[in-house]
């Protein structure tokens, strides 16, 4: 039973290391057919990116972050948010007592042009989730966030040396 067990798991790991290397690469072609519609570079999407998912979580990211978050020097950050800025992406905002810190925000109209273009995929994703509990969900959840701490950790490794 062992055997079966461990031969099981070899397959699970190798077919599931696949399905998320699959499911990468379309979110990449379909990010990438967002940038290609809107004129934006790669990585201005990674930037979007990084954005939408710190103000979702309630900690809106500053140039800085932003920069360690993609792994590009202070210069290349600006250069970077005053682009996606005057696209109508990004907009800074100081909501701080300390006028220095500046926070990034999706700007509405680049929030606009977002949802029109992923709104169609809504339906697809919904049903897809829809044939899972909650239960399931939550193991799925927590299977994903290890997977990206894995990722991120070695993604810092490389960053170093």
């Amino acid at each position: 039973m062992e055997g079966t067990e461990t031969a099981e798991r070899a397959r699970l790991r190798r077919d599931l290391v696949d399905l998320l290397n699959t499911y990468s690469s379309e979110a990449q072609h379909i990010g990438h057919a967002f940038a290609n519609q809107h004129r934006l570079h790669a990585t201005d999407m990674h930037a979007l990116l990084a954005v939408m998912h710190a103000e979702r979580r309630g900690e809106p990211l500053t140039p800085g972050r932003l920069g360690e978050a993609i792994g590009l020097t202070s210069g290349a950050t600006t250069a970077l948010i005053d682009r996606l800025e005057r696209g109508g992406h990004l907009r800074r905002s100081r909501e701080s007592a300390d006028r220095r810190v500046v926070h990034l925000r999706y700007a509405d109209a680049g929030m606009a042009l977002a949802l029109a273009f992923f709104t169609p995929l809504a339906p697809r994703t919904d049903e897809v989730m829809a044939q899972f509990g909650v239960d399931e969900l939550h193991t799925i959840e927590k299977f994903l966030q290890g997977m990206i701490g894995a990722l991120t950790a070695y993604r810092d490794e490389l960053r170093q040396s």
